[in-house]
């Protein structure tokens, strides 16, 4: 998706590409090697003019030998920061942005002592590799600790304490080389099984006061590390405060619905960011939602069929919660996407 925002601009692309088939195929020039692979990473950046990522599971090491020769964006301190969630709750603390109480955990000890500072119930998570729910275990009673510590892995945790919120929100926003900086509208996010099921665009009912906290606190993260590119922080909404959940150091799932319902997509103003030029209007195009195609896709046919959806497929093998598409459905307003949703929720059922 970042190359197809890219292509109308004059730019062309090389994938870093391990698995075959793959989403990026007919794209471009694609190296087929692993992340790791020193001599593939440095054969794949040979000649390029900037490089980018569009997830966080990207090996650290591997951005850094890059950087060395060609520009790396976003920076590779980013992606140091969201690979671990310690680090990334330790970067909130710094910048003084709102998260749930936290406790390092490598030690069945440090769980007890975590539960006792921080009450139940708690989150256990892993520290890295952990997205869409994988990688957690909610603790409610202290016999869940047990069971809990036997599901994680052997690796470093992190206990949180669990937030009561009203709603989860997102902010996606984008970073030039200059340092400006552009916002697209507060969004609501919906999860079904710690996957991101539906996002509505703007989010109902927003103050002015939210959406400002909301900036003010992605604008902190990303001067901090002189960011480039798209990055999105995920938001619990406890009345008049937010509170930070997790940073995503690229283009992201809620910020989908740009493609179709905002002045230029997230894609684009990623590539414009990251290639020096001016960043593009984050202005929504009316009322948006974005609708995951998760384990399977209904018929094609019957959600083109559909005024105001639009249909956007990944090429990947079906399997149970794995995101395959989206469907973004663009309309005049919130009753409108609506309706156009609950068609699109019983052919997903059907």
């Amino acid at each position: 998706m970042l190359a197809l925002a890219g292509y109308p601009l004059g730019h062309s692309f090389r994938f870093l590409e391990p698995k075959r088939p793959a989403p990026a195929d007919g794209l471009g020039e694609i190296v087929r090697a692993s992340y790791d692979d020193p001599n593939a990473v440095r054969a794949f950046g040979r000649d390029l003019d900037v490089v980018t990522y569009e997830f966080e599971n990207v090996p650290d090491a591997s951005a850094r030998l890059l950087d060395g020769d060609v520009p790396v964006f976003p920076p590779p301190a980013a992606l140091r920061m969201a690979q671990d969630r310690l680090a990334e709750k330790q970067a909130f603390d710094r910048l003084d942005i709102p998260t749930a109480p936290h406790h390092p955990v490598d030690s069945r000890d440090d769980l007890e002592e975590g539960v006792a500072r921080l009450g139940l119930p708690a989150v256990l998570k892993t520290r890295r590799f952990g997205y869409d729910g994988k990688g957690q275990q909610v603790l409610e009673r202290r016999r869940d600790l047990n069971d809990a510590w036997e599901a994680l892995p052997d690796a470093p945790l992190l206990l949180e304490r669990f937030v009561t919120f009203s709603r989860e929100l997102s902010i996606v926003g984008v970073r030039s080389r200059d340092g400006t900086k552009a916002f697209y509208p507060l969004v609501e996010n919906v999860h079904e099984e710690g996957i991101l099921r539906l996002t509505t665009a703007p989010a109902p009912v927003v103050s002015a006061h939210l959406q400002a906290l909301a900036e003010r606190h992605a604008s902190a993260l990303m001067d901090s590390v002189d960011y480039v590119g798209v990055m999105a922080l995920e938001l619990f909404q406890e009345g008049d405060h937010l509170l930070a959940n997790e940073v995503a150091p690229r283009v992201h799932n809620s910020g989908h619905w740009t493609q179709d319902g905002a002045e230029v997509s997230q894609f684009e103003n990623h590539i414009r960011a990251i290639a020096g030029s001016p960043l593009g209007s984050t202005a929504p195009r009316g009322h948006s939602a974005m609708l995951n195609m998760i384990g399977s896709i209904p018929p094609t046919a019957s959600v083109l069929a559909l005024e105001g959806a639009h249909l956007h497929l990944y090429a990947k093998e079906p399997r149970a919660g794995r995101k395959l598409g989206h469907v973004n459905v663009v309309g005049g307003d919130p009753g409108e996407v609506r309706g156009v949703l609950e068609k699109l929720e019983s052919l997903a059922r059907g």
